[in-house]
């Protein structure tokens, strides 16, 4: 059995002297693991770093073994955000995120969206508005996915503005305007791809997602939202103060 495709290095541990466990989420085949014979060493280390875009060549003799990766570089970029703060507290909740996914299960838009993320990085710190449609696309592939088609009191699909947090609907303004207190914001620019967001924006998305991802992915498993997410989102906020 072999197969390749590109893919981005989310981790790697010590296997045996000199080789590797790489993890790697991959395009077509969501992610994946295999052992990298000499991964440890001075030529393969750079390559295998968090963030850096690979050609994976897979090898087993059966499809459900573990397998040996074969990795050759596309793009190395890690070191461009190594003294970038908020692009480090990002990519480490990026990496948390992508292993919540079960092994080999294919996400490409995950993968397409992981990828805008750390491009984002590398040119101006400017992947918050990918990492926010990131994080409402894991909901909908964990199988917590909102309903975000119209609104839940008038059918309505313009103007929405609103999620409650009780059933996970989309609300228009209009309708949701007496208890805006109590509803989460829904910014424009997680339904528009040609809006930019504000700060205010961001921090309303990441509120939304945070809400539900705490809810429904984390909390049944006893454990916190990752720490490098409240400080990757603090940084933000600094940025644009």
């Amino acid at each position: 059995m072999q197969w390749q495709d590109a893919g981005l290095v989310i981790g790697a541990r010590k296997h045996g002297e000199t080789s590797v466990i790489l993890e790697v989420m991959t395009r077509e085949r969501g992610r994946c693991l295999g052992v990298v014979r000499g991964g440890r060493s001075r030529d393969q280390r750079p390559v295998l770093q968090a963030g850096n875009r690979v050609l994976i060549s897979w090898r087993a003799r059966l499809e459900e073994h573990l397998g040996a990766f074969i990795v050759d570089p596309i793009e190395l970029r890690t070191a461009r955000f190594l003294n970038n703060g908020a692009a480090l507290h990002g990519l480490a909740t990026l990496i948390s995120f992508l292993r919540l996914l079960p092994e080999r299960d294919p996400h490409s838009e995950l993968y397409e969206l992981a990828e805008a993320i750390i491009s984002g990085f590398c040119l101006d710190n400017n992947g918050a508005m990918a990492m926010a449609r990131f994080e409402l696309a894991l909901l909908s592939a964990l199988g917590f996915g909102l309903d975000l088609q119209a609104c839940a009191l008038t059918g309505d699909q313009e103007d929405l503005a609103y999620v409650s947090p009780k059933s996970g609907r989309v609300v228009s303004r209009n309708a949701g305007e007496p208890w805006r207190e109590r509803l989460l914001p829904y910014p424009v620019f997680l339904q528009d791809l040609r809006h930019v967001a504000t700060r205010e924006d961001l921090i309303g998305a990441f509120r939304l997602t945070g809400y539900f991802l705490m809810r429904d992915v984390f909390a049944p498993r006893f454990v916190s939202l990752p720490t490098s997410r409240a400080l990757y989102i603090d940084a933000l906020s600094r940025l644009a103060a």
